[in-house]
């Protein structure tokens, strides 16, 4: 459950979970096994306005909170779309907020409607190889040429960037040596995923194979100087901005497929018959899931608790950055419990369990470590000393 829901985000998740049930199990099935982006899993979320959730009405959105965003996606999770049904559509839902709060009416005007519609497809190219988590450190160049930036460099777990004509690019605009401080060169353009100067190499991985993550290398790619949001040298600072808002996100999605993987595996536990009774009636099946159960519960109030308080405006770092520890470690073990609930079948991909486990590990890594989370939580929260 979410905690004291109102009547019109109780009928968004309604709607949301209709609208999943178009897309079965044997969709997302297929979808892991022939690696095919669900574009038209995407195509029924815009047709139906659900993009827009929580972008400006004057520009096509819904103009709701971080809150009904958290339950949309959540809804998908839980439907078991899992990882890969959130992820086909994340940028969409709140992808663009640096637009929102920092581009010029023009820029919103030209940009957040074709998001919106789905007539163009974003991808978000901030990470790179060689810095990790140390984001300022960021080595891609973008330098000015007259009425355009010239921009070199490479960027890596880039979702989505095979289906994109369109990226929201962070980059290095003066160098890390003439600045005070390595944030002050970076800065943050939205702009047009040219092929001709952009070379997209998808990556082969463990999980969510329909969604690509994919290596790009940038070889004079020309941006006009409009495709700059904000100021110069703030890239970073915009990017922070709605760093509180992607936990969330992330966190009520991951409580959504813990969710989802739980409830896989109380039904197989009613229905699985050895030694002539269920499994279901041993205490060593209930006690990890019921445990899993608590845990996710718990997680889900942190991130609601987050994305209210997002909402009305008050810091809420601690709680964003807890609850995505909290739901990613609760879902990872969710998902660990469900498949080893199934047994040798929670191994094979018709019970779908296996999948659950697979797309759990993305969002326990990304886009911020267990580790790094409980280093800032042990500065911010308990005042110890910086530590990274």
């Amino acid at each position: 459950m979410i905690a004291d829901l109102t009547r019109e985000q109780q009928l968004i998740k309604e709607s949301i979970a209709k609208l999943c049930e178009q897309y079965d199990d044997q969709y997302w099935l297929d979808r892991d096994n022939d690696g095919v982006f669900p574009e038209e899993f995407c195509r029924a979320f815009a047709d139906a306005g659900w993009m827009g959730i929580a972008m400006p009405e004057e520009y096509g959105g819904s103009g709701l909170g971080i809150t009904e965003a958290a339950i949309m996606a959540q809804t998908i999770t839980e439907s078991g779309a899992a990882n890969a049904g959130f992820a086909a559509i994340a940028i969409g839902i709140f992808g663009l907020n640096p637009v929102v709060v920092f581009g010029t009416n023009e820029q919103k005007r030209r940009w957040l409607p074709p998001i919106i519609k789905r007539e163009d497809v974003a991808c978000f190219a901030v990470t790179e190889p060689n810095t990790g988590l140390d984001t300022t450190r960021l080595k891609t160049r973008a330098v000015r040429d007259g009425d355009h930036y010239i921009v070199h460099g490479e960027k890596i777990w880039t979702s989505t960037a095979l289906q994109s004509n369109k990226m929201l690019l962070i980059a290095r605009t003066k160098p890390e040596l003439e600045t005070e401080k390595p944030i002050d060169g970076l800065s943050l353009f939205y702009t047009d995923l040219d092929r001709k100067y952009v070379h997209i190499r998808p990556i082969d991985k463990m999980g969510r194979k329909c969604v690509d993550s994919s290596e790009m290398f940038i070889d004079a790619l020309p941006m006009p100087k409009d495709h700059l949001i904000g100021e110069e040298g703030k890239g970073f600072r915009y990017l922070l901005h709605g760093i509180n808002a992607e936990r969330i996100l992330i966190s009520a999605s991951m409580v959504g497929l813990g969710r989802c993987a739980l409830d896989r595996a109380a039904k197989y536990a009613k229905e699985r018959i050895v030694f002539d009774r269920p499994i279901g009636k041993n205490q060593a099946i209930q006690h990890p899931l019921a445990a899993s159960w608590a845990e996710l519960e718990a997680a889900n109030l942190m991130a609601f608790s987050a994305a209210r308080k997002y909402d009305a405006d008050q810091e809420c770092g601690l709680e964003a950055n807890a609850a995505k520890y909290l739901a990613a470690e609760a879902a990872f073990k969710a998902c660990t419990n469900s498949v080893m609930t199934h047994g040798g079948m929670g191994y094979a991909k018709e019970f779908h369990v296996e999948r659950y486990l697979r797309e759990s590990l993305i969002h326990r890594i990304a886009p911020i470590s267990p580790q790094l989370i409980l280093s800032f939580l042990a500065e911010k929260a308990l005042g110890l000393p910086k530590s990274y």
